[in-house]
Order: C-alpha cells, then structure tokens, then sequence
C-alpha cells in the first residue's frame, strides 16, 4: 500500500541518517580528544619551563621566557599535529592574542556560568564552525589562576615584576587576579 511505502521510505531515510550521523559523531570525539591532547602538551610544556624559570631566575625571568617561547611551543603544535595553538583572555598581556568573537562570546558566557556557581574545572567549548567557506572544529579550555600564575598576574606584584612588564608589555590588562579566577583560555581550531 501507498502508507506502507511511505513508511518504509522515512525509515529507510531514518536510518541512513543515523548510520551517517554516528561517524560523524564519533569523529567529533576524536577531534575533542586530540584537542584535550593537545592542550594538555600545550598547557603542561609551558607551565614546566616558567616554574623552571621561576625557580632558576626569578618571576621577572618568566615573564620573558612565556613571550619567547609561548608562541615557538604553539608552533612546534601545529606543524607536528595541523591545529593552531593559542591563549586568549578578557584582560590581556600580549595585544596578538585578542579574542575573535567565537572566543569572546566562549569566555563572556563562561564568565556568566561562573557566576552562577559552575566549576571552573567543567567549563570547555568545542563547535564545527564555517571560516571564510570552509569548516572549522573549534575547541576552548579555560585557563584558572594557580598559586605560581599569582607572581606575574595576581593583585601584588614586586617591583621588578612590574617593571618587567612595563618594559615588555607596556599595554599590560593581566593582572589584578585572585587564585581560581578564570585568566582566559586555550583556543584551539583544526581545518575539516
């Protein structure tokens, strides 16, 4: 009959999307498990060599060890694994690393899930976006505030870490922060 054929037909095409939609989904997964990876490797690499700094030379050394090797270590990343690596924040120390508006809109709206009481530690961002005609996987991880971030970007500075700044970041918006405040992000995006 004409209603049996049509029912066939709509699961067919049912089903068809769903084995579709499950690849799909399962490559989602993977590209936010490399992202997660990445960030990591990112976060870690850098963290290891300004407490190294910190500890052999001073908060002052840090400050010029991240703007050296921050970006050497993001593009070490993205030759190695294709995904540019960046930081981004709402109060920023380095005017190159200004939020696009998908970034901007990810931190406004974490902010305000903060504010309701949401753990820094379960906020992420991860969407397929179109850039300039073609898709791109986003990915964004928050950036908190730990005890050693507190000797360059927290409410008491020394001196020399204020005179550091001055020198190399004379536009300097990152500081004033609290442990456990949200610095900003790891911003991650792959071409599809």
């Amino acid at each position: 009959t004409v209603k049996h054929r049509a029912f066939l037909l709509a699961f067919a095409t049912f089903l068809s999307a769903s084995v579709q939609a499950q690849p799909q989904q399962q490559s989602l997964q993977s590209l936010e498990q490399q992202a997660q990876t990445i960030t990591k490797q990112f976060g870690g690499q850098l963290k290891a060599l300004l407490q190294s700094s910190i500890i052999s030379s001073g908060p002052e050394s840090a400050i010029s060890v991240c703007k050296m090797n921050a970006p050497a270590i993001a593009e070490q990343v993205r030759q190695s694994h294709g995904w540019e690596v960046a930081r981004t924040s709402t109060k920023l120390r380095n005017p190159s690393n200004q939020a696009d508006l998908w970034e901007a809109q990810m931190l406004a709206q974490w902010q305000e899930q903060l504010r309701q009481g949401t753990p820094l530690q379960s906020l992420k961002a991860s969407q397929i976006v179109t850039q300039n005609g073609k898709q791109v996987y986003r990915y964004m991880k928050p950036i908190g505030v730990a005890d050693v971030c507190l000797n360059c970007h927290g409410q008491h500075l020394s001196a020399g870490v204020k005179q550091t700044l001055q020198d190399l970041y004379p536009e300097d918006k990152a500081t004033g922060y609290k442990k456990g405040d949200l610095r900003g992000a790891f911003t991650l995006q792959k071409a599809l």
